[in-house]
């Protein structure tokens, strides 16, 4: 009997060694992956962000999930919306992301607003029925069954909870793919070399980006695992999509 294999960037690899790989490389760029999203993204994901939020329409009171929290910065911005009867989970499967959003929360005065849960999210350990909403920015594409995760986030929200999903996609325009894939390939490991002194993983960013699925596979995916009235919004020509479902 084989092993299974997956994709890491362009690689193929043993599923089991992938959330290792992946481990690394955010351990390698946690110290300037603020610095990086800013530069790389020419400060587009915190527009990209910021749009996800409002359509996630997140009321008082409510419970959240931030899904690959990373750095936080997403949990720290639902905080506001959740206001002091609601609560904000960040979750993530690397310590030195979930470290570094502990620390700006703790800079900024809002830890105790925030809740920061180290766990992966194929298996989430959260009772079911618990989430108002769940949101995941740019962390989809580096789990290793993204199917599992979907069913986990599926079980952990309560009925007729969200679930929003931003992640980088693929541009629909030949002219725009064009575009993309020199920077992507050319300009993107180089700025990863210049700022993080880590070419290879943004190399790995440029190639994990192109493997995700296409905007309707993952609508397909969603609708698999129960979610209705899936739908998706292109943002910035495709380059980025937000996938909106909600639990029966």
């Amino acid at each position: 009997m084989t092993n299974k294999t997956t994709h890491f960037g362009f690689q193929e690899v043993p599923e089991e060694e992938k959330t290792f790989l992946v481990k690394n490389v955010f351990d390698s760029v946690s110290k300037r992956y603020d610095l990086m999203n800013d530069v790389m993204s020419f400060g587009l994901h915190r527009l990209w962000k910021q749009y996800a939020i409002d359509v996630a329409q997140v009321k008082s009171g409510a419970m959240v999930l931030d899904l690959a929290s990373g750095s936080g910065d997403l949990a720290r911005a639902l905080v506001k919306k959740v206001g002091p009867t609601g609560m904000v989970y960040a979750s993530d499967i690397n310590f030195s992301m979930l470290r570094e959003g502990i620390d700006k929360s703790l800079d900024q005065g809002i830890h105790e607003s925030i809740s920061y849960v180290l766990a992966d999210a194929e298996s989430l350990p959260f009772q079911s029925n618990l989430f108002d909403c769940v949101m995941i920015s740019f962390g989809l594409r580096n789990i290793t069954r993204k199917e599992r995760a979907l069913n986990s986030i599926y079980r952990v929200l309560k009925p007729g909870g969200k679930l929003i999903v931003l992640e980088f996609s693929h541009p629909h325009s030949s002219i725009v793919r064009k575009i993309y894939d020199r920077y992507s390939f050319d300009i993107l490991p180089k700025l990863g070399e210049l700022i993080a002194d880590d070419r290879e993983s943004y190399q790995y960013l440029a190639e994990s980006i192109r493997k995700h699925p296409s905007q309707d596979m993952l609508k397909a995916m969603m609708e698999k695992s129960g979610f209705v009235m899936c739908k998706f919004h292109n943002l910035t020509f495709g380059i980025v999509a937000m996938h909106i479902g909600y639990k029966v």
